[in-house]
């Protein structure tokens, strides 16, 4: 088939576009279809690292595994990455482009749309069916001008567009009919029809609903789609998924504090560890106390390490994790975390803001500089005697004593170990740059043993595969799978 492409854009932000384009990602492709995912626009501190060094959205990665493909950094051309004072970092085609306030932002994107519909094109080139992701709500007029994330890229790329209701919040017919009502009729005519998402209860009940809809609005139904509970077993694609924890675990023998900072990133590590059935995983704000029974403190990513440190040191939160490691606890961090754990984190450069120096744990013995080019490149190694996998995505240098006795020995080039983060004489406090390690089940097990708990056994690779298709079969019960790729073109 000559390539075609559909966009989905929704009435709000959160009204599940992610997920559906995941879903119907693996659905076509599972009829053999070539299928590419593609956000004109993403903003996330949740980020994945591609094949040839560069990020893109951790949603657009999940869809690209939905449609069984390497991931690419035109999946999502341009990435807004928040960055405390500084306001966020623009990321196109996968490298740092630029920093800038929202405001600035706005007169920016005038710039960009040349490499937005560079990278559509290229996928466009190798696909049967590109399926384009909006951002925030198609109703915001405020943001017409410029646009390139909803109706400014369907105009520009002459894209159809599917919009998306979610019901669980209530107001959906108004959410529906109102957006046509609010945008530019031009605009409303690349609208080919709608999709109802997270019904609850008899779907026949909004049978009049869903007919109402489309009488007020001229668009054709594609389906009204039930509540899939399996979405919590599939990575969140921003922070709004830490808002909602999940409940506590009723069987689960060990504890694991997570402070959730302001500006923090790639939280999909945790992922892994909220399935494992012996380990209850709770997520803690700065103003809160470290609870007495918790077996372990694990300090994520951050995309603004030094305003993070600093809001876990004005809430007091920090001063509970320092007992519990002179308690003798176990703590490691990720990333950002890791840089927190250290003596002292400093910013000559003003990579987060003004030129300075911070103080940190002083839990390792290392020193972490902000400075020089961001790495980002996936890696391989050991670590606790088993094989793992995951990517580095980080600025700076973390150098000293504890980093002589590394968490992981990675592979290098040349074959030979390269050692990575490093531990504490005693072995209780460790840090590492790398994401993604928890994903692989051998080092998890070999990780939760070293403080009693016991891993479930589940394959968590093939736990993701398996919802994915879970997901796809359930868009394929309820939705007109082939009116949608019809209305494509």
């Amino acid at each position: 088939m000559a390539a075609r492409a559909l966009m989905f854009q929704g009435t709000g932000s959160d009204v599940g576009k992610s997920l559906l384009v995941a879903g119907l990602a693996r659905a076509f492709a599972s009829r053999g279809l070539r299928v590419r995912p593609f956000k004109p626009q993403n903003m996330s501190n949740n980020a994945a690292v591609t094949a040839d060094g560069g990020e893109i959205g951790r949603a657009q990665a999940l869809q690209a595994r939905a449609a069984r493909v390497p991931l690419s950094v035109h999946m999502n051309p341009v990435l807004l990455k928040p960055q405390g004072e500084t306001g966020a970092q623009v990321v196109v085609q996968g490298r740092v482009f630029a920093t800038a306030r929202a405001a600035a932002y706005q007169s920016l994107k005038t710039q960009l749309i040349p490499q937005v519909l560079d990278s559509f094109a290229r996928l466009k080139a190798e696909a049967d069916l590109v399926l384009v992701e909006g951002a925030g709500s198609a109703s915001e007029v405020n943001l017409r001008a410029n646009d390139i994330a909803n109706m400014g890229f369907a105009r520009a790329a002459g894209v159809p567009v599917v919009l998306i209701g979610d019901i669980d919040r209530g107001g959906v017919i108004a959410s529906l009919v109102g957006t046509k009502g609010v945008i530019d009729p031009d605009d409303a005519a690349l609208i080919s029809g709608f999709i109802v998402n997270r019904f609850r209860g008899d779907p026949a009940l909004f049978a009049d609903g869903m007919a109402r809809i489309a009488e007020l609005t001229g668009w054709r139904a594609f389906g009204l789609v039930p509540h899939f509970p399996d979405a919590v077993r599939l990575p969140a694609e921003d922070a709004l998924a830490l808002s909602a924890p999940p409940p506590a675990k009723a069987g689960a023998r060990r504890r694991v504090g997570v402070p959730i900072l302001p500006h923090v990133s790639n939280f999909d590590d945790l992922d892994p560890l909220d399935a494992e059935p012996d380990i209850e995983v709770r997520r803690l704000r700065p103003h809160e106390s470290l609870p007495v029974d918790t077996d372990l403190v694990l300090l994520l990513g951050s995309k603004s390490t030094l305003a993070d440190l600093a809001a876990l040191k004005a809430g007091g939160l920090h001063h509970d994790i320092l007992a519990f490691a002179r308690r003798g606890g176990r703590v490691l961090g990720l990333c950002g975390g890791y840089q927190m754990l250290g003596r002292t984190i400093a910013d000559p450069e003003g990579v987060e803001g003004e030129a300075r120096i911070a103080r940190g744990f002083g839990l390792l013995d290392v020193h972490t500089v902000l400075a020089g080019e961001k790495r980002l490149v996936e890696v391989e190694g050991q670590a606790l005697g088993a094989p793992v996998r995951g990517y580095e995505m980080h600025m700076g240098v973390t150098t000293g004593a504890d980093a002589e006795r590394p968490f992981a020995v990675l592979a290098g080039r040349a074959g030979d170990g390269v050692p990575e983060g490093a531990t504490s004489a005693d072995g209780r406090i460790a840090g590492t740059y790398l994401h993604g390690l928890f994903a692989a089940d051998a080092f998890r097990a070999a990780f939760l043993a070293g403080f009693g708990a016991a891993a479930g056994g589940e394959n968590f690779e093939h736990r993701v595969d398996a919802t994915l298709d879970r997901l796809a079969a359930h868009l394929a019960a309820h939705l007109d799978l082939d009116a949608l790729l019809a209305a494509a073109r």
